[in-house]
């Protein structure tokens, strides 16, 4: 058995991270979990009305140590979304803490929503 090569093919699995969206009038606020990713392997990229969200989780191993079996794996997390012309993509506000990404998106000023005022004659 080769668990270098069974360690590698874990490493390599890609996994929809779960994802919690709020919307209301200023926009849509996004959060999703990326246990154990660092900021410099985190990829947030909006290109033709969709958002993708791509990152690899980073496992510490000691330097000094010869890993015989290991069953946690560094996994890679890869999420896509369609993004309404409703919002303004150009400022999205993007926060990675303890594991969680939070992405602001606001809506755009022409899509919110306005009281028309109504007049009596």
């Amino acid at each position: 058995m080769n668990d270098t090569t069974q360690i590698t093919q874990r490493q390599a699995a890609t996994i929809t991270p779960a994802v919690d969206i709020v919307e209301n009038s200023e926009g849509i606020t996004l959060w999703a979990d990326l246990p154990g990713v660092p900021r410099d392997k985190l990829d947030v990229k909006v290109h033709d009305a969709r958002l993708y969200i791509e990152a690899e989780a980073v496992v510490p191993v000691q330097p000094d140590l010869r890993v015989h079996h290991a069953e946690i794996r560094a996994p890679r997390f890869a999420r896509a979304f369609t993004v309404s012309e409703d919002f303004d993509t150009t400022k999205i506000d993007a926060n990675l803490t303890n594991g969680v990404l939070k992405l602001s998106i606001p809506r755009r000023e022409t899509a919110r929503p306005r009281k028309v005022e109504v007049s009596v004659n």
